[in-house]
């Protein structure tokens, strides 16, 4: 009777691992809609403020490089921190930054200020990111890539509620309309205490400095640590290109089409929406498609899927631009939730390290290329820098040399 006890413990444990928790699941991906529904109320007011306050391409880049860059630099630290010594209640007070970044953007009468709102908030999300993508791997039971797509599914719809919020409430409210969101970032505390309680439960057993060490020069699995290495520098390259191209649709497609083909603010923020829409829906979709055809394969598929329609969009006439710029969007969208799960079955044991540095990468690459892409537009024209954007989904060639996903799973 012993050793059966002693059996039906791991097998236990084992059982509840492979259990899918829907409703934590799904709560962390409605704290990421509320959260980047918050951070795109920044985007969404850079065509108010920028006739307002007078700034320049220039500015409203470095307005999403200070926010995006925070986020950035924070994340791979929170996240290597939490390997080390999970913190649960960390995610409320996270939240606490937002509401307080929301509030001093509603309020601030000049670019200085601007800036020291988003950098609040892109403290906010350096401290939520890592740590619930972290949560949505502890629920995730056997489908990993189900649960990083759900969790993204819920940032991508925040993201997409920011042209819709410019277009119906800043038009006519302004730069105060802002002030709404808090009650927003109230809920995504509320909520988070809740996750956090579930979190504090779960047998997560940090891991200390000393064994990472000792294990950092062994072949990992069937692969050697150079080809880990390499494979992490390749899967840095797809999401480069990916959130760079993205950073151009988001932060200058709309004034491309307001000076190319002569559409309203609000006309413009629809296509936008069009574009972010397509780009949630693409993130659902994508997890599940990596776990039944490969993660490798729908990596690939995606980043490189994308060029045929970006490089056609700069010369379609309006209404096939805004096609195209779904299309491109959809595509596009299905490969990050897949490259955080690739990455960490490739460094088993640092998922906060591993989701930090995806997610920082992916803040800090799409405010560098807002603040060169400003910079490019302002000495060319905002059409040249769409056009030069649109060849970087061609970097997706590059995820053939990945390994396959039972090498790097192993």
């Amino acid at each position: 009777m012993t050793r059966l006890a002693r059996n039906a413990a791991p097998a236990a444990t084992a059982s509840s691992a492979a259990v899918t928790v829907f409703p934590i699941l799904f709560a962390i991906s409605i704290v990421h809609l509320l959260n980047d529904t918050m951070q795109s109320t920044v985007s969404a007011l850079f065509p108010i403020l920028k006739d307002s306050l007078q700034l320049s391409y220039k500015q409203i880049g470095f307005i999403a490089f200070a926010m995006n860059m925070t986020a950035s630099i924070l994340q791979p630290i929170v996240g290597t921190y939490a390997d080390i010594r999970p913190r649960p209640y960390i995610l409320p007070i996270g939240v606490c930054f937002t509401l307080a970044g929301v509030v001093a953007l509603a309020l601030a009468p000049n670019f200085a200020l601007i800036v020291l709102a988003v950098v609040a908030m892109g403290i906010g999300s350096a401290v939520f990111h890592p740590e619930s993508s972290r949560v949505a791997y502890l629920a995730a039971g056997g489908k990993r890539g189900l649960a990083q797509s759900i969790f993204q599914v819920g940032g991508n719809i925040g993201s997409s509620l920011g042209p819709i919020m410019t277009a119906v409430l800043f038009v006519q409210v302004g730069q105060l309309g802002v002030i709404w969101f808090a009650f927003a970032a109230v809920a995504g505390i509320a909520i988070q205490y809740y996750v956090a309680g579930w979190y504090k439960r779960q047998p997560v057993e940090p891991r200390s400095p000393a064994k990472r060490a000792g294990g950092a020069g062994q072949r990992l699995g069937t692969l050697t640590r150079f080809q880990v290495t390499a494979a992490i520098v390749i899967l840095v390259f797809l999401v480069f290109s990916k959130h760079v191209y993205m950073s151009s649709i988001t932060s200058f497609y709309s004034f491309y089409l307001i000076h190319d083909y002569g559409v309203t603010v609000e006309h413009a923020q629809w296509f936008l929406f069009a574009f972010l829409a397509a780009s949630a829906a693409g993130t659902f979709f994508g997890g599940p498609l990596a776990d039944r055809y490969g993660r490798r394969n729908i990596i690939w598929l995606s980043i490189l899927g994308t060029a045929p329609f970006s490089i056609l969009l700069p010369y379609a006439s309006l209404f096939w631009s805004g096609v195209l710029c779904v299309c491109a969007g959809f595509v596009l969208s299905s490969a990050f939730s897949i490259i955080v799960v690739y990455a960490q079955e490739l460094l088993p044991g640092n998922v906060g390290l591993v989701s930090g540095l995806f997610f920082g990468l992916a803040f800090g690459l799409g405010g560098l290329g807002s603040v060169v892409l400003g910079w490019v537009a302002d000495a060319t024209s905002i059409a040249f820098m769409m056009k030069l954007c649109a060849y970087l989904p061609l970097l997706g060639l590059l995820a053939v040399l990945l390994p396959k996903d039972r090498q790097a799973a192993a």
